[in-house]
């Protein structure tokens, strides 16, 4: 399947207004605990050493988000996109699986601004990975909001 820059930048746009309300309608929960926002802020980090699970998913996070953050200031600079330090400080603030598609939508809309529409192709076993990852994604948020 061809796959043009701008169906990323919807998928990416899509993908991180899902992340947003995944993440921020479990965070809204938590902040209503009655803690004052230091007080969340360091029991939030405390539970994310609840178990063996809860670690490793923190590990993993923080070790994709390190060459990720590289990527995102070595493209934002190689392309020119402005306000790289929003997307840095808001993925610490908001959360990385918002901002880093932010990004990816803005890279697009650059490559797209330098007539470069193609993005690529994806083969069939591609698509179908994608498409049960996206359907894993939603129902693993929606039984999260549940």
């Amino acid at each position: 399947m061809k796959i043009s820059r701008r169906m990323l930048v919807w998928a990416y746009t899509a993908a991180a207004i899902a992340a947003l309300i995944g993440t921020w309608g479990n965070n809204l929960e938590y902040m209503a605990l009655g803690l004052d926002p230091l007080a969340t802020n360091l029991h939030f980090w405390k539970e994310t050493f609840a178990n063996p699970a809860s670690q490793s998913i923190t590990v993993d996070i923080f070790w994709l988000a390190l060459p990720v953050t590289v990527w995102v200031m070595l493209e934002a600079r190689r392309l020119k996109i402005p306000g790289i330090w929003w997307y840095l400080v808001l993925s610490w603030v908001v959360a990385v699986s918002v901002t880093v598609p932010l990004f990816m939508a803005a890279r697009e809309r650059r490559l797209i601004a330098a007539n470069d529409s193609d993005a690529g192709f994806l083969s069939g076993a591609e698509c179908v990975w994608l498409v049960a990852l996206v359907i894993g994604s939603v129902v693993y948020t929606a039984g999260t909001l549940l």
